[in-house]
């Protein structure tokens, strides 16, 4: 089947996609979209988070045909044609990107968190990042980016 779709704001179509294939099968093998990352495969780690419709989802979790006709935005979408996102940055600037595997899952659930509270608590990041595993960093440095980020 074909799979329309609006990926990072162009509309792009996917063809001979198997009906259970996941949306991020398809944005990574047949987009070329490997920001979202594959590790769990069960929603559990929030490696593969991307905005469908403004909500953030795990896109493990989407069977393909769901976003049909819908608005996906990875974190390749944040950055913009300047460079990348505040948030992006404050990654890089606080140290909180070690192997990335998690990064681009965190980055999304940071935005999405900042766009809701731009000044959030330690007790509201650390609520909002629940859903997003790290076997890297400890999360200090990852909190610390997202403070440095809504100071901007």
């Amino acid at each position: 089947m074909r799979v329309n779709v609006t990926v990072n704001g162009e509309p792009v179509a996917a063809d001979d996609v198997w009906e259970g294939e996941s949306l991020l099968f398809v944005l990574r093998e047949r987009l070329g979209l490997p920001g979202a990352k594959n590790a769990c495969e069960q929603g559990e780690c929030g490696s593969c988070t991307v905005y469908l419709d403004g909500t953030p989802v795990c896109a493990c979790l989407v069977a393909a045909g769901q976003a049909e006709g819908r608005e996906v935005r990875t974190v390749e979408g944040l950055a913009g044609a300047d460079g990348l996102h505040p948030i992006q940055q404050a990654f890089l600037r606080a140290g909180a990107v070690q192997c990335g595997f998690c990064t681009p899952g965190l980055v999304v659930a940071v935005h999405d968190l900042l766009e809701r509270n731009p000044a959030p608590s330690d007790p509201d990041i650390r609520e909002a990042l629940a859903g997003n595993l790290c076997r890297c960093t400890g999360y200090e440095h990852i909190v610390a980016a997202v403070k440095l980020a809504a100071a901007r």
